[in-house]
C-alpha cells in the first residue's frame, strides 16, 4: 500500500482513498480490464465509489503513464498495468488477453515505412490458447 502511495505522489497525484482502492486493484491483478469490470471489482471494497470516479481514475493513470489504455477487444477499451514494451495474444474463444514478452517475437520492416512516423508497435495475435 505504501508502495502504491508513493507511485502516485511521484507521478503528482493525490491518493485518495477512492484513486487507492483503483490503484491497489489495477496494480495487484496481471489482466487487461475495461473500466466497467473495473467499477464492478472496486466496488466491492468501496461501495460508494461512483463510476465516473473510476473512470476519472482510469484515465489519470493513463495520463501519468502508469497505466495504458488499449483497444484489444473490438469496441472496448481495456486498461494494462504492463507499461513495458510487450505483444497481446487473445484467446478467440474466452476473450482472455495475455501478454507476450517482446522479445518473443522479431517484427522487421518498420524503417522502409518512408511515409510514416511510428510511435509504437506491437503485435496483437488472436487464436486458442493451448491448455497443457
Amino acid at each position: 500500500m505504501n508502495s502504491i502511495v508513493s507511485m502516485l505522489r511521484e507521478r503528482g497525484i493525490q491518493p485518495t482513498p477512492q484513486r487507492m482502492a483503483v490503484a491497489e486493484f489495477i496494480f495487484g491483478i496481471k489482466s487487461h480490464l475495461s473500466a466497467d469490470q473495473v467499477l464492478e471489482q472496486v466496488r466491492s471494497k468501496c461501495p460508494t465509489i461512483s463510476r465516473a470516479t473510476v473512470y476519472n481514475t482510469l484515465n489519470l493513470l493513463v495520463e501519468k503513464k502508469l497505466l495504458k489504455a488499449q483497444v484489444l477487444k473490438e469496441g472496448t477499451v481495456v486498461f494494462d498495468s504492463n507499461v513495458q514494451q510487450h505483444h497481446h495474444f487473445i484467446d478467440e474463444e474466452t476473450g482472455e488477453i495475455y501478454d507476450i514478452p517482446w522479445e518473443a517475437l522479431r517484427v522487421t520492416g518498420e524503417k522502409s515505412l518512408r511515409n510514416f512516423r511510428v510511435r509504437e508497435l506491437q503485435v496483437i495475435l488472436r487464436g486458442k490458447r493451448i491448455k497443457k
